[in-house]
Parts: structure tokens; C-alpha cells; sequence
């Protein structure tokens, strides 16, 4: 128990998390830990009080809804370091500490040289929490440049080093929402970044923000300044008005759903994958059910983006769940799509 004091005395109680969300809700922890190092965790786990307390692990807190009070203990990644730690004839490897911001991190490789992540600028939140969402932007996803990455276990109470197989990505999903999602604390991510980069432009928006810029042979930089404009122009910067980004996933489809939503709506916006599936424009189903720009109560859609919900001032994380769920009914009702919520309901 002795050991166990120096946590103790370094936990606040009845801690406020509006500043700790994107959307900037309301909302108050139990027990509420600053994390930078990982012997503040192994010794919350020998302490019985806060080891027998629910926990919740926040980065940048641009992934979490919070429809209440949270009745255990929050453990706030803090920790800070960027690295690089070997080479090989493919690639420069970097590690950076789960507390570091994302898009600082992102700045921080282009700024020293390494291409592969600029498609990935200005998504908010921390290094930490990018692989458990496994974030995706602009044709490029966290698992295209992941190598490994390191845990603390709070069963066994050791650190393991995952790789990218044990780490199970998919369309925005990991094990650490699964059978990891109670026990691990992600301390470390490595990146493998490719030597042989080569400009990732497919994408219909960034090729055309090259364009305007008279870009032709875009660097690694280049493209991250287009990607950082796009995003500016497109979507709210949360510490002006609160929002998690994009709120929804894009859902897949079978080809045949979606032929027959095409017969049906012309316009669709879908997008082939390399199992022939489909994905649909979560964004343009919402727009055809005329939510963007509307508002209920405090809470409302973006006025330039029906992806992304937003805090008008002073909505509760349940008016914004609210909010979604109204949204999700009128696209199943219409197009027999149901939408998934990226952010995690609390």
C-alpha cells in the first residue's frame, strides 16, 4: 500500500471534463489521473480502491460522447516524445508517446523529412488513441503506415508490444474496442514510413486543391498543407464550436445494395472497394434527409457539412445523442441504411 500513495495523492475527485471533449459537454469524473508514466498505471493497479473503479482512458477526448457523469476513474495520457528509432531498406521508423497531439506529430515528421501521414493533417486527438480508431482520411488509414505499438495490460499488469496482426484493424475498429477494450492503456505508437514515398492524390478534393495551387508534383509537405485547407474550409475547428469531427461512419454495402440504391437515387455518392463492396457518403445520405445546417435545441448539424454535429452552446452529451438517433431514423426509414456513430456513447 505504501507504494500506492504517491498515486493517490496525484488523483483529483470530482473533476470537470468539459475541457477533456471535443464537443465541450458537461460532465464530471469520480477520480481523475494525469498519465505520464507507465508506473502510474501499474501502481493504480496495486492500489484496491482505484483499481476496483471503472476506468476511462482519454487522449484528446475527440472520440467520446459524454451522456453523463463518468462514476470511476479517468486516466489522462499525458506522457510526451517523438523518436526515431531505426531504419531499413523500406522504410524510417518513428515513435511517438500516446499523450503527443496528433497533428503535431503529424508536423513534427514532415517538418524532419518523413513522408507517409500528411494525408492524416488536422485530425484531431492524440497518438494514443489514432489506432484504436484506426483514423482515416484522404485515402490513407493508421494501418497503411503502422508498425507497432506498446501496451500496458492492466490483467496481467505487464507491457506488451503488439504488431500490426495482433492490433486486428478495420474500417475505423481495432482490438482495443473488442477483446482488449477493458485492459489495455496504449503508451507508444511506431510508424513505419515508406523511403519510397510516393504523393497520394486520389482523392477528388486534394487533387483539386493541387490544382488550384498550380501543384503538379506535390511533396510530402505540399500535400499536407492542402489536406490541412480542405479540412479548415470543410469542417469547425472544435475550440470554436464543439464537435468530434465526422460523426458517422460511411457504411459499406454489398454491390447489389448498392445498384439498387443507384437505380433508385441517381446521385448517390459511392465509393468501389477492393473486395467489391461498396462504401456509401454517410454525409450525402444525411443531406438528402435535409438535416445539414438544422438545429435542436442547443445541439445541430454542421451548416457546411452534414457529417459532422455540433455543440451550439450549452447541449448536453444526451441532446446530442438525441440528435443522432433522430438523424439515424431518417436515414434507415428512407434508404434502409443504418449509420454507425464513430464516437464512443459514455
Amino acid at each position: 500500500m505504501a507504494d500506492s500513495l504517491p498515486v493517490r495523492t496525484a488523483v483529483q475527485t470530482d473533476f470537470p471534463l468539459r475541457a477533456l471533449n471535443t464537443f465541450g459537454v458537461e460532465a464530471t469524473a469520480r477520480a481523475y489521473l494525469p498519465v505520464t508514466d507507465v508506473a502510474q498505471l501499474k501502481a493504480v493497479r496495486r492500489d484496491p480502491e482505484l483499481a476496483g473503479l471503472p476506468r476511462l482512458v482519454l487522449g484528446g477526448g475527440s472520440n467520446i460522447l459524454l451522456t453523463r457523469d463518468f462514476p470511476g476513474l479517468v486516466l489522462h495520457m499525458q506522457s510526451k516524445g517523438m523518436e526515431v528509432t531505426g531504419e531499413d531498406n523500406d522504410a524510417t521508423y518513428i515513435r511517438a508517446a500516446a499523450g503527443e497531439n496528433w497533428h503535431g506529430f503529424v508536423q513534427w515528421t514532415l517538418a524532419h523529412g518523413f513522408g507517409g501521414l500528411e494525408n492524416l493533417s488536422l485530425i484531431p486527438g492524440s497518438v494514443g488513441a489514432a489506432p484504436i480508431q484506426n483514423i482515416g482520411a484522404y485515402g490513407i488509414e493508421i494501418k497503411d503506415r503502422f508498425h507497432a505499438l506498446t501496451i500496458f495490460d492492466f490483467e496481467t499488469g505487464e507491457t506488451a508490444v503488439l504488431d500490426k496482426a495482433a492490433c486486428a484493424f478495420g474500417y475505423r475498429d481495432s482490438v482495443f474496442k473488442h477483446g482488449l477494450r477493458e485492459r489495455a492503456v496504449v503508451l507508444d505508437v511506431t510508424f513505419a514510413l515508406p523511403k519510397q514515398w510516393q504523393a497520394n492524390k486520389r482523392y477528388a478534393d486534394v487533387a483539386q486543391e493541387l490544382a488550384v495551387r498550380g501543384i503538379a508534383e506535390p511533396t510530402a509537405r505540399q500535400i499536407g498543407d492542402a489536406v490541412i485547407a480542405i479540412r479548415t474550409r470543410k469542417l469547425p475547428d472544435p475550440a470554436a464550436i464543439g464537435n468530434a469531427g465526422s460523426f458517422f461512419k460511411n457504411p459499406v454495402v454489398t454491390a447489389v445494395q448498392r445498384d439498387a440504391l443507384l437505380a433508385q437515387y441517381p446521385q448517390l455518392v459511392s465509393y468501389a472497394q477492393p473486395d467489391g463492396s461498396y462504401k456509401l457518403a454517410a454525409g450525402w445520405l444525411i443531406d438528402q434527409c435535409d438535416w445539414k445546417g438544422k438545429t435542436v435545441g442547443a445541439a445541430g448539424v454542421h451548416d457546411l457539412q452534414a457529417l459532422v454535429l455540433v455543440n451550439r452552446g450549452g447541449a448536453s452529451g444526451r441532446e446530442i445523442a438525441q440528435l443522432a438517433q433522430a438523424i439515424r431514423d431518417d436515414v434507415e426509414q428512407r434508404f434502409g441504411i443504418v449509420l454507425e456513430p464513430e464516437p464512443v456513447f459514455l
